[in-house]
């Protein structure tokens, strides 16, 4: 593995990295109140969500005061589609990005040439912290378009100083063969995809601990620490993670420092972090779970103020970077949960036994049936290719103990052909829900 997890030399650290603990929150407290008289003069759904709450910009005094301010929610923004939570007239918004409105009307967020500007410098402050410096060659694999992932990854490694290879997703052969003749220091992709990658390398009889890569930047989707093992031992990389939602500006939220890998620091001189209870909304205590909400601190475009995230994650001091909270690798969303037969299942507690089982690869998929009156989860993984019937029995066995020991609800667990599972190009969707609506 590279030397790249030394500490970042302190003439790479921007202003902001250098303050205080005390100096951020007064800069939050200031920049704060004037994102909520921004929001409250110019967002006709804050005005009104504002009042309704019986508060005003001014009742901000300390930052413990956001706590009295409504939340935003996805609905929000679909209520308001497509431009209606904009804070500044259309005349000064440069970009748009949007949701895959898969589920229904797209959320779509605006940027100002100073949000677009900020964004580049907390995706470059995001790549140093990972172990990129000036020179570094970034091949991009999240995709481009209206999904902030590309676009968002792309400026902030020029604004890093790298040179960038926006090659998008799709087209993996193209990729990997890419990746060998261009030579590159960092990829930014989905961990899944990268799993896609990897698996393409080897196809090719091509030893993925050979390239050039030292560093990974993974985000778009949670994923655990045994999957950072399974990318690290299989490529020799530094596999760090990145967090962030259109919402609130895209990728660059948090970054994960790579000379400590326990966490991702928030940046939260632009970004205000608070964790609570998903059921009853209160604000949980430092280091307790619950779900995160972001309020931003300094977006022109689209303003955000307590926004539900549905991501689960606790609050941690800072490490790598003092000033700044760390939040805990995000491995499930409030969304995302199953109810199997009163027990509650995340896809990543299935992921971390299915990554620890010899004899099958990381692809897998859950299917929810419905047999009778009851409600029935099927877990179907890949064998390696060298797995024979013997061990290919065994894993069924080992992951369907592991997932009632571990989780506490019994599921049945099929075995597949390598490559017969849908393979990511980009966000990974886990769980089929066959169930009749």
């Amino acid at each position: 593995m590279s030397n790249l997890a030394e500490p970042l030399p302190h003439d790479l650290l921007d202003d902001a990295e250098r303050l205080t603990r005390e100096q951020l929150r007064e800069l939050q407290l200031d920049r704060l109140r004037q994102t909520l008289r921004h929001a409250y003069d110019h967002v006709e759904l804050y005005r009104k969500k504002f009042d309704a709450a019986g508060v005003t910009p001014d009742d901000c005094r300390t930052l413990e005061d956001l706590a009295r301010f409504p939340f935003t929610t996805k609905a929000d923004l679909r209520d308001t589609y497509p431009f209606g939570m904009f804070a500044v007239p259309m005349s000064e918004v440069r970009r748009v990005h949007a949701s895959s409105g898969t589920t229904g009307r797209p959320t779509v967020v605006g940027y100002t040439d100073n949000d677009i500007s900020m964004w580049s410098d907390v995706v470059a402050r995001s790549i140093r912290a990972a172990g990129g410096r000036p020179g570094h060659k970034v091949h991009i694999s999240y995709g481009y378009g209206l999904f902030t992932g590309g676009l968002g990854a792309h400026y902030g490694a020029e604004r890093a100083g790298c040179t960038v290879i926006p090659a998008s997703g799709g087209m993996t052969a193209r990729q990997v063969q890419i990746i060998q003749d261009f030579r590159p220091e960092i990829i930014m992709v989905t961990p899944s995809y990268m799993l896609t990658l990897l698996d393409e390398f080897e196809k090719q009889g091509v030893d993925p601990r050979e390239t050039s890569l030292k560093v990974g930047i993974f985000g778009a989707e949670p994923w655990t620490e045994e999957m950072r093992r399974e990318i690290e031992e299989r490529t020799a990389i530094h596999a760090v993670d990145i967090y962030g939602l259109s919402e609130v500006i895209g990728p660059g939220v948090a970054q994960e420092c790579v000379e400590t890998k326990d966490g991702l620091h928030i940046w939260e001189d632009h970004f205000y972090p608070e964790v609570v209870d998903p059921i009853t909304d209160e604000i949980m205590p430092e280091g307790e779970e619950g779900e995160v909400v972001f309020t931003s601190l300094t977006k022109e475009a689209l303003p955000i103020i307590r926004y539900r995230t549905r991501d689960l994650t606790r609050l941690l001091p800072g490490t790598a970077r003092p000033a700044f909270r760390r939040m805990q690798k995000v491995t499930g969303r409030c969304d995302d949960m199953i109810i199997l037969r009163g027990v509650n299942v995340f896809p990543t507690q299935i992921e971390e036994i299915v990554l620890r089982t010899p004899a099958v690869a990381p692809h897998f998929q859950i299917q929810l049936t419905r047999r009778g009156r009851m409600d029935h989860l099927t877990v179907r993984v890949e064998s390696r290719p060298d797995a024979g019937p013997e061990q290919r029995q065994e894993a069924a066995r080992a992951i369907a103990q592991g997932v009632k020991d571990g989780v506490g609800v019994s599921v049945e667990v099929e075995i597949v052909e390598p490559e017969t599972l849908e393979r990511s190009l980009g966000k990974l969707k886990r769980v089929k829900d066959l169930r009749q609506k």
